[in-house]
C-alpha cells in the first residue's frame, strides 16, 4: 500500500522548518508533498534549499484549505493520503498503526490522536462526536477512549484516495477554511463508509501558530464558521423531520442573534444565502451516492 503525506502550507516557513524534519523521519520513505497556497514568505526558498526530498506543488493564487488539499491529493501517488497541517509534528511511530486500519476495505478515513497545545494546557483531541439538535449539526470533542469518530480532521488524518475521488474530495465551497473535513466525513458516512480513530497514531498540534490565527481576526473567523455551518446543512441534510426543525429554528436563531447583537451570525447567514447556487450544485453531485439517512448515522 503506497502512502502519500500531504501538507498544505500558507506562509508557514517557520512551521515547516520546525516540523518537517519530524515528518520526514516518521514518513519512513513515504511520498511527502507540500502544497503551497501562494505564500508570500520564504516557504518556497526554504523547501527548495533545505528540504529537497520533499515534493512541492505551488499554487499561483491563494484559495484556501480545501482547494489546497485537493491539489495535493490530485498530485499524489499513494493509495492512502495522510493530511498534516504545517503546525503538526508527528511522533516517530505514528504511521504504521494509522495505515493498518485500512486493511478493512470499508474504512474511508482514520484520525490521529492530537496532543493539542492550547494556552498552557495540552488537550487530547482527534476524536469527534456530533448530533442534530433543533435542525442544526452540533459537534464537539469526544473522549479519546473509543475507536469510532463522527469526523476525521484534515489537520491530522488519513484518507483512502479511491473513496476520496469517488466523493469528489473536499468541497471548495468552504474555502478559505473550516467545516470542509466535517463535510467530507459526513458525506462518507452517508455513502456507507467507515470512519475510525487511532489513539496509537500520535501527533503534536500547535493550533495557536497556524495560518488562520495569523491572517484572520476572531470576528472574520466567526463569520466564516457561521456561513459554513449553514452551507453544510443545506447541502447535506435530507431527513424531512430534521429539515422541518431547521426551517423552524433558523428564524428563531436569527432573531436571537439580532437581540444579542451577534453581527457575525447575520453576516455569515447572508453570505451563505449568496452561496446557495453552489450549495445546490454540491448537493446534486452528492445525492447519487447517499445510502443512509441522517438519523441513522453513527455520530458518537
Amino acid at each position: 500500500m503506497k502512502i502519500s503525506i500531504i501538507i498544505p502550507n500558507r506562509n508557514g516557513a517557520a512551521l515547516l522548518r520546525k516540523n518537517l524534519p519530524s515528518v520526514i523521519v516518521a514518513a519512513k520513505g513515504a511520498e511527502i508533498i507540500v502544497v503551497d497556497d501562494a505564500s508570500t514568505d520564504d516557504s518556497l526558498n526554504l523547501l527548495s534549499n533545505t528540504f529537497s526530498s520533499v515534493r512541492v506543488v505551488p499554487k499561483s493564487h491563494h484559495d484556501g484549505y480545501a482547494s489546497t488539499v485537493n491539489a495535493g491529493v490530485k498530485a499524489s501517488q499513494g493509495d492512502v493520503v495522510v493530511l498534516l497541517n504545517s503546525d503538526v509534528r508527528p511522533e516517530k511511530a505514528f504511521l504504521d498503526p494509522l495505515v493498518k486500519r485500512f486493511d478493512d476495505p470499508a474504512v474511508f478515513a482514520v484520525g490521529c490522536l492530537e496532543k493539542s497545545a492550547e494556552g498552557n494546557a495540552t488537550v487530547l483531541r482527534g476524536r469527534g462526536e456530533a448530533a442534530w439538535k433543533r435542525g442544526f449539526f452540533v459537534h464537539w470533542r469526544g473522549e479519546v477512549d473509543r475507536p469510532s469518530t463522527a469526523w476525521v480532521a484534515g489537520g491530522s488524518g488519513a484518507f483512502r484516495k479511491a473513496i476520496w475521488e469517488k466523493l469528489g474530495g473536499m468541497d471548495t465551497i468552504y474555502d478559505p477554511f473550516y467545516w470542509e473535513d466535517i463535510d467530507l466525513s459526513y458525506r462518507a458516512l452517508k455513502a456507507g463508509y467507515g470512519l475510525e480513530f487511532e489513539p496509537k497514531s500520535v501527533v503534536a498540534h500547535e493550533h495557536e501558530t497556524g495560518v488562520i490565527k495569523r491572517e484572520y481576526s476572531e470576528f472574520q473567523v466567526k463569520i466564516v464558521v457561521y456561513r459554513n455551518q449553514f452551507l453544510f446543512i443545506w447541502k447535506n441534510l435530507s431527513d424531512l423531520n430534521i429539515l422541518l426543525a431547521h426551517a423552524i429554528w433558523t428564524p428563531i436563531r436569527l432573531t436571537q442573534a439580532i437581540i444579542r447583537g451577534d453581527l457575525a451570525m447575520l453576516i455569515g447567514y447572508t453570505w451563505a444565502l449568496l452561496c446557495t447556487p453552489k450549495a445546490i450544485s454540491s448537493r446534486i453531485q452528492s445525492y447519487h451516492y447517499w445510502k443512509l439517512k441522517d438519523g441513522d448515522l453513527r455520530l458518537r
